[in-house]
């Protein structure tokens, strides 16, 4: 006979592999880049599945039992928070993931995917990753080593905030998707807590965000319209207007500005990790250091 389904009887198990999280989450600060990177990848799948028992709870009708969905939803919540709860010993034990937890909008998980994703002092092999070699073993000659990155369009490039770089059919991709991915909580994040006395960066969003409309309205983004209407097989006739009037629509008009603000604290987040890695701030840009232009902003709480 089959035995029913009881959560009391699974419940032992979970609990074990709680404490066991909780034994190991003082060694979370010990973890290198990779591990961090697919924690940060786990916690949001695992963020997802929470919410898709949640919604599949709610939606279930009172003739359908929803035990099992309760439980794989509780399951889930607790494995989040363990996660996070790692997740931010490992940010707290860096102080760019200490500083960027400390700009309002920017919790633990995200500052250890920065952690995890951006390095500015990279090893680099001249075979790729075919037979890749180590700082402490490297290839004979010399032509390997590290590729320090001194300047934050380096990381806006490989953040993919650089909307200049494009992909290339049959290329590899020139940019993280996963920080892509990050980039974009970010400004979310930024454009969310605008309205809050905590915020910064979201001001600049908002500043930004009319600076483009005004220059949208005013035909400055014609050619980036054409180009568009050439490169892409756009249908929708609203849209098609719209980029035919020389303009760009309202949805590119938010992300540049969302973007505009997520530079700003990739520049910023550059500046820390720049200080903490070389022990020395980063090059002053070229319209600063060499054009006399002093619309400089510091990076805050630092």
């Amino acid at each position: 006979m089959a035995t029913a389904f009881s959560i009391d009887n699974a419940r032992p198990d979970w609990e074990l592999i709680s404490r066991l999280n909780k034994d190991l989450r003082d060694s979370a600060g010990l973890m290198g880049r990779s591990e961090a990177r697919y924690l940060v990848d786990l916690y949001y799948a695992i963020q997802e599945q929470r919410q898709r028992a949640a919604s599949q709870s709610r939606t279930s009708g009172d003739d359908e039992p929803s035990n099992v969905t309760d439980w794989l939803f509780d399951q889930f919540r607790i494995l989040e928070g363990d996660l996070k709860k790692a997740l931010a010993v490992y940010a707290d034990s860096h102080i760019p993931g200490i500083w960027a937890q400390s700009i309002h909008g920017i919790g633990p998980v995200i500052a250890a995917g920065l952690l995890a994703h951006i390095d500015l002092n990279p090893w680099r092999c001249k075979n790729g990753a075919q037979n890749r070699c180590t700082p402490d073993a490297p290839h004979p000659g010399g032509s390997c080593a590290y590729s320090p990155v001194h300047t934050a369009g380096g990381v806006w490039r490989f953040a993919g905030q650089d909307p200049t770089v494009t992909w290339a059919k049959g290329k590899k991709r020139p940019w993280n998707a996963k920080l892509k991915r990050l980039c974009w909580i970010i400004g979310d994040s930024f454009c969310k807590q605008r309205n809050s006395p905590k915020d910064f960066y979201g001001k600049f969003y908002e500043e930004r965000k009319l600076m483009e409309q005004a220059k949208n309205e005013a035909g400055d983004y014609a050619d980036l319209a054409a180009e568009s209407l050439r490169v892409k097989n756009i249908q929708d006739p609203k849209l098609k207007k719209t980029y035919l009037s020389g303009k760009l629509p309202d949805g590119r008009i938010e992300l540049r500005a969302r973007r505009y603000a997520t530079k700003l604290f990739l520049a910023h987040y550059h500046h820390v990790a720049h200080v903490d890695v070389f022990d020395a701030p980063p090059p002053a840009p070229y319209a600063i250091a060499h054009l006399n232009h002093a619309h400089y902003i510091a990076p805050p709480n630092f």
